[in-house]
């Protein structure tokens, strides 16, 4: 077996860990994340509001993503619709 391979076999073993971790935890995640942009935002006095809303929104997106949500991944926004015309 290549490194090539190990390496692959390792990420692929660490993404199904990762994302049986947001599967059982994902609640206390989001929850997480909510409170630390609310935090931020009340220290920065609303300054970076629309900017903290967007780290939000791709972390959940990614979140999703890890929990199996594709439709909800962090690239929706970018790449466009996910369905063809």
């Amino acid at each position: 077996m290549s490194l090539k391979d190990t390496l692959k076999d390792k990420l692929g073993l660490a993404k199904h860990k990762a994302g049986d971790f947001a599967q059982q935890h994902g609640d206390k995640i989001e929850s997480g994340i909510d409170k630390a942009a609310h935090t931020v935002d009340s220290k920065t006095g609303g300054k970076y509001t629309d900017k903290i809303e967007t780290g939000v929104h791709k972390a959940k997106g990614a979140l999703d993503h890890l929990k199996g949500k594709e439709e909800g991944g962090p690239d929706t926004e970018e790449s466009g619709p996910n369905t063809p015309a």
